[in-house]
């Protein structure tokens, strides 16, 4: 008799290891960083502390935040190598040239494999630090413009802003991308930290699992969702033509993106959190992004009432993120490496914590082709 294996698509329901870095409430739509609730820390936290967090496993006292202060302020800079090979690919999608920095970056560390965990979360900081700078690089390259160096006396989020666009951003603009950062910073075993994971269980040095986890982000399901749901909301166009496309995407079972997740079955804290801001930028926003809120809530709303609590379909954090991006200044092709930018913290986080207790990923499959066929040599085959 034949084994009777079960197969669980796409890992679904299955567990891969222990944690103390986050948990995901999926059925009461909750969200913990060490603990800590999503809500406390987008409001009273920063993405400093967060990421001290995270990679230490405790918030920091003063002294131990200004002291990682000046360890990420000190490793923001970019070598001129590195400068000249995302000038080189500038024309390339943004998440690939990011990608192809972060695999450069390792050039610089003379050991990229470290056993010690103190070591490895200086190779964190480094990584944390110096991604949104190239990220800002390739953000001003794209619009012909020249590269910003980082501004030491900003914070982590308020300096991104200002390499990216070129100004200091104002206090409420600062306080926004510091909420996006802190939001996208960490999420457990998604997709993108999974790819980290099975990259570093071989071994393989930490940039290599960061290089692994941007590749798995690029993905309309992953870390292009939020694009995908803009681009989504300029096709509707008019607020007013919201309704009658949804039903039309609905009855021709499209995905409406923005809506839904592998484990939330209510709504995203996250989106939950972002929504609020939705009204504070309405006043000081243009016309198209004002649309897209409208469009945004319009969609929720309808969304909410013929799915949400009947099929466990809600908004996600990629449905708000689009339009405050936006009204950032962040362009749309710029999306996906602000997300991996605040990611890095949880990727590395769980490399570390990992690395602890190393196994290698090796799962199954199951082989359903045939067996023990006959070779036919070439001049033989039709």
């Amino acid at each position: 008799m034949t084994e009777q294996v079960e197969i669980k698509e796409g890992l679904d329901g299955v567990y891969i290891t222990r944690s103390t870095i986050c948990k995901v409430d999926g059925q009461q739509g909750k969200l913990y960083y060490r603990g800590y609730k999503i809500e406390d820390l987008a409001e009273k936290s920063s993405y400093e502390e967060v990421c001290f967090l995270l990679l230490y496993g405790k918030l920091p006292n003063k002294t131990e935040l200004e002291d990682f202060n000046k360890k990420l302020k000190g490793e923001r800079k970019i070598s001129e190598n590195l400068k000249m090979l995302i000038k080189g690919f500038s024309t390339a999608n943004t998440l690939d040239v990011l990608r192809t920095a972060m695999s450069a970056i390792s050039y610089d560390d003379n050991q990229p494999y470290s056993a010690d965990e103190t070591e490895n979360i200086e190779k964190a900081i480094r990584i944390i630090s110096k991604t949104p700078t190239i990220a800002a690089a390739i953000g001003r390259l794209k619009q012909g413009k020249e590269i910003i160096e980082p501004d030491d006396s900003l914070g982590h989020a308020e300096n991104f802003l200002y390499m990216l666009i070129g100004s200091k951003p104002d206090k409420e603009k600062s306080k926004l991308m510091d909420v996006m950062f802190i939001l996208h910073a960490e999420h457990s075993s998604n997709a993108s930290t999974f790819a980290t994971l099975v990259a570093c269980s071989t071994l393989a040095d930490i940039y290599a699992g960061v290089t692994a986890g941007m590749a798995a982000l690029k993905g309309p399901l992953h870390g292009g969702a939020d694009e995908a749901a803009i681009r989504m909301m300029r096709e509707i166009g008019n607020p007013e033509n919201t309704e009658t496309y949804i039903e039309e995407a609905l009855a021709g079972k499209r995905k409406i993106m923005g809506f839904g997740h592998r484990v939330y079955k209510t709504y995203d804290p996250r989106a939950r959190i972002l929504k609020t801001y939705l009204d504070k930028i309405k006043a000081n926003s243009g016309e198209e992004i004002n649309n897209f809120i409208s469009i945004s809530l319009r969609a929720e709303k309808m969304m909410i009432e013929k799915l949400g609590k009947s099929h466990g379909i809600w908004p996600n954090v990629d449905f708000f993120s689009g339009p405050l991006y936006l009204y950032l200044g962040i362009r749309i092709e710029l999306f996906d490496t602000v997300f991996a930018s605040a990611r890095t913290v949880g990727w590395c986080s769980h490399v570390i914590e990992y690395w602890k207790n190393n196994k290698l990923f090796r799962p199954l499959e199951e082989y359903i082709g045939e067996l023990d066929l006959g070779y036919t040599p070439i001049e033989e085959r039709t």
